[in-house]
């Protein structure tokens, strides 16, 4: 340990250059994987709102709302109970004179079922009847305020925000909560239409005429581009890991091809390799340590900086896994030098 800090001590420049090196791409770490939960979470927010462990729709829809319709007829043998709730979902968009126009979804919901029991409002109350909706609270980001009254789809019906709701977003978009008659009256349908599906907090096996269960991680791998972001972001991170760990290994061999007559002197005064390959490691990782705890302190500073409309998000266990990464892979360039190290001959050295 002693010799490691020497050597960082003794060249600044140089391993402050490559602290820097690990600080940038920690940092760059931080923010795409910020980005990539945040995303994740507004796409699937309301689902672990609603605590949904099932959902029916309908079986041709290809497990996507917005083309799902069940019938009477449908859910003919599907009694709900306290743990069920049946929804009416139709994509819109809001405007009102003055305000940012929002591109939202509709969630018709019924006054006696759970979903509209357990609405977690952070200000106003819930709907009481048709005219009234109560929308997310990026709405609030947006200008809008209680009292407000909107319009959807270029309609001219007005319906007036009576409250803001938290942790209401589907596929990133915010959004409106409303009663059925809302619904059906935005999405003409056949008169037997009874929901959008039929969403639950309990594991049901249900398959009748046109109407199926599906589980909620069925539901949110078909989710549009779900996948497809999860799968990109990820591919990047990991890009950046190696990226990380080439970086650190040639930094390092450099420095160590620089200091092997060092070495040679070192060996000839009876350090063994073994202390040598300990220095360099060492070095390795509290230059991983360093470099990674400043990329999550000026990630930190960035997410305060960022308007509430950019969907960031790091959790205790990302910013832990983040900094354990950046320390393996630092650990694992720095064996890349070893050989040298073991090579050097004390001989050179009188020579």
């Amino acid at each position: 340990m002693f010799l490691a800090w020497k050597e960082i001590r003794y060249e600044k420049v140089r391993y402050g250059l490559i602290t820097c090196i690990i600080l940038l791409i920690s940092y760059l770490i931080f923010i795409l994987s910020a980005l990539a939960f945040g995303l994740a979470n507004e796409n699937t927010q309301v689902i672990k709102e609603w605590q949904m462990q099932t959902i029916i729709l309908n079986e041709n829809s290809n497990l996507n709302l917005n083309q799902s319709i069940l019938t009477k007829q449908d859910l003919e043998k599907n009694k709900l109970t306290k743990q069920d709730a049946s929804i009416g979902q139709v994509p819109i968009v809001v405007k009102k004179a003055k305000r940012k126009t929002v591109s939202s979804q509709l969630i018709a919901i019924k006054r006696e079922q759970y979903i509209f029991k357990t609405m977690s409002l952070v200000a106003g109350r819930k709907f009481n009847n048709k005219h009234e909706v109560v929308v997310d609270s990026l709405f609030n980001q947006y200008g809008y305020q209680i009292g407000d009254k909107i319009k959807f789809n270029g309609k001219n019906d007005s319906y007036k925000i009576v409250g803001f709701v938290k942790n209401a977003k589907l596929n990133i978009a915010p959004l409106v909560y409303g009663d059925f008659s809302l619904w059906k009256k935005i999405r003409p349908m056949a008169p037997t239409a009874q929901a959008t599906a039929i969403v639950s907090q309990r594991k049901l096996n249900y398959h009748h005429k046109q109407a199926k269960n599906y589980s909620t991680k069925q539901f949110v791998l078909k989710l549009p581009g779900y996948v497809a972001q999860n799968t990109t972001f990820e591919m990047m991170i990991t890009f950046l890991f190696i990226i990380s760990l080439i970086t650190i290994a040639i930094f390092l061999y450099i420095v160590t091809m620089h200091k092997l007559p060092s070495y040679a002197v070192l060996r000839a005064q009876g350090v063994s390799a073994k202390m040598l390959v300990k220095a360099t490691v060492l070095q390795s990782f509290l230059l991983s340590v360093v470099g990674s705890m400043l990329g999550l302190v000026f990630t930190l500073l960035t997410l305060k900086a960022m308007p509430i409309t950019v969907p960031m998000y790091l959790s205790s266990w990302m910013m832990v896994s983040v900094i354990l990464g950046m320390i393996f892979v630092g650990l694992v360039g720095s064996l890349i030098p070893v050989r040298s190290i073991l090579k050097v001959d004390p001989a050179s050295a009188i020579n």
